[in-house]
């Protein structure tokens, strides 16, 4: 049987529109709702519940009630892991309409969404899973007559707020460690992209998580997560995205229970290329994708480009030849390789830092038009701006699109000056073919992910986070299992 194309899937694609509140699926209890709009033609996907503060409380209650109660953190790693193994399998499952979700709600190129997104949402499902019984205690040095010994215990209610750029990946980058360590979760989605995380929520009762263990309440920003944070009852907020939520994200703990704060607030990434760089067409290809990818909607952008002046000419005829390549169209196309911007906010924001380019005489290469107008949907070229000075707006604050800044030096002390130059410090890059070069450049930049000779060149066994501005807490690897967990000392006395 021929598999029907996305656009024919569409027809009978269910859209999850309910929340996820203590084992059922539910309408905000003011039966209030909100257009979900799909940024791919502008229309109305569907209408999906809008949680309130009532609606928020329940679901942390529930969470609250199965954490207390045992239904999952007293279950032994053989148990939880079967269920959050079962969890990957039904995702697997259902891989293809978790994917026409993602690009739906996105924006992002259909073929990303099914190679990317969706299979390392599952995989981090499983590497959870297989890493939840891998956390061991410690036993402390101690006198004959004394026993003293340190063991991790989940931290008890988790609110999860992700964002919209990579709504699933993200999701599981805290919901599956958060699980994995017997915590209870309230996830909180994006209004951008409310629909994976909901089919997340059907899903993982589907595998048998006990109710109340994992709630989902879509709803705005500014109520839903706001109530969220400020719950007494909530004992940490695991967050992505922008520093200015992040900032009232920490007040809200800070008049609320004092709780928890992990952020992730995104950057404004350097990558630098060397005169000795062993591969321009490779660099040229990462300096492109870097920014490009997911239409320059990814915290690790590699936003800012700077390249040595001996090579910089020769160097952006090849960065611009890849652009060009990256022709903005239907995401549900399978061709597709650069999609439509989340929001036509988000896309204004990126046209308006174009226009603000423009104005401070940062010298266009390529790009910034808003293109595919008869679609109704938001759609950005691939821009490429040079000339760009430190104290530029382009080389100072996050797009969050598809823009990209060329800055130029001559040493290595001006490169690395300039790329610590920012509030920002979550991901940096360099290439070079001195290794001498290579490991001091990584000790001296201060940035939470470091990359030499290429970008974006590691997976889930490694912590993701930054340095400044750009947060605090790591995710993946081991290390995010400890930022769910809270450490107890017991020390036994021997008579």
């Amino acid at each position: 049987m021929t598999a029907l194309s996305p656009v024919d899937a569409l027809k009978t694609l269910p859209l999850p529109r309910r929340a996820v509140i203590d084992g059922a699926l539910v309408d905000a209890a003011s039966g209030e709702t909100f257009h979900n709009v799909s940024p791919r033609d502008g229309t109305v996907l569907n209408q999906v519940a809008a949680c309130q503060a009532g609606d928020v409380d329940r679901a942390v209650a529930s969470a609250r009630a199965a954490f207390e109660g045992g239904r999952w953190r007293d279950q032994g790693p053989r148990d939880k892991k079967k269920t959050l193994f079962r969890l990957a399998e039904l995702m697997e499952r259902d891989a293809e309409q978790l994917a026409l979700l993602e690009s739906l709600d996105t924006g992002k190129p259909i073929r990303d969404a099914r190679a990317v997104d969706i299979p390392l949402s599952i995989s981090t499902a499983r590497w959870y899973a297989e890493a939840l019984d891998k956390v061991y205690g410690e036993v402390g040095t101690s006198p004959v007559d004394r026993l003293s010994y340190a063991v991790h215990e989940p931290l008890g209610v988790i609110g999860a707020i992700v964002p919209w750029n990579f709504p699933l990946h993200m999701a599981m980058w805290k919901v599956a460690p958060a699980l994995a360590m017997g915590n209870s979760v309230v996830l909180k989605p994006a209004e951008q992209s409310p629909l994976t995380a909901l089919k997340l929520g059907e899903l993982a009762l589907e595998a048998g998580l006990p109710p109340g263990v994992l709630n989902v309440v879509p709803g705005l920003g500014g109520v839903a997560g706001q109530a969220l944070a400020r719950s007494m009852d909530v004992d940490m907020i695991a967050f992505t995205g922008s520093g200015l939520t992040g900032r009232r994200l920490m007040e809200y703990a800070a008049q609320s229970n004092l709780k928890r704060v992990s952020l992730e607030l995104g950057g404004k990434s350097p990558q630098i290329v060397f005169a000795d760089c062993p591969d321009l067409d490779a660099a040229a290809e990462a300096a492109a994708w870097g920014v490009f990818y997911n239409q320059g909607e990814v915290c690790t952008a590699a936003s800012r480009l700077l390249v040595e002046a001996s090579i910089k000419d020769a160097f952006l005829e090849k960065v611009i030849a890849v652009a060009k390549a990256m022709v903005p169209g239907d995401p549900l196309d399978p061709e597709t390789v650069f999609g439509a911007m989340v929001s036509e906010r988000q896309m204004n924001t990126a046209l308006d830092y174009i226009a603000t380019a423009d104005s401070q005489g940062n010298r266009r290469l390529l790009g910034g038009q808003r293109v595919r107008q008869e679609s109704g949907g938001f759609y950005v070229e691939p821009t490429i701006f040079d000339r760009v000075a430190a104290d530029h707006t382009l080389a100072r604050e996050e797009v969050f699109g598809p823009v990209l800044g060329v800055q130029t030096f001559r040493s290595d002390d001006e490169a690395i000056r300039l790329a610590n130059d920012s509030v920002y410090g979550l991901a940096a890059g360099l290439w070079t073919s001195d290794i001498n070069r290579a490991l001091t450049g990584a000790r001296r930049l201060k940035a939470g992910l470091v990359w030499i000779n290429g970008w974006d060149a590691c997976d889930i066994t490694m912590p993701f986070g930054g340095f400044k501005q750009s947060g605090f807490g790591r995710d993946r690897s081991l290390h995010a299992l400890h930022k769910y967990a809270d450490l107890k000392s017991v020390s036994v006395t021997l008579r």
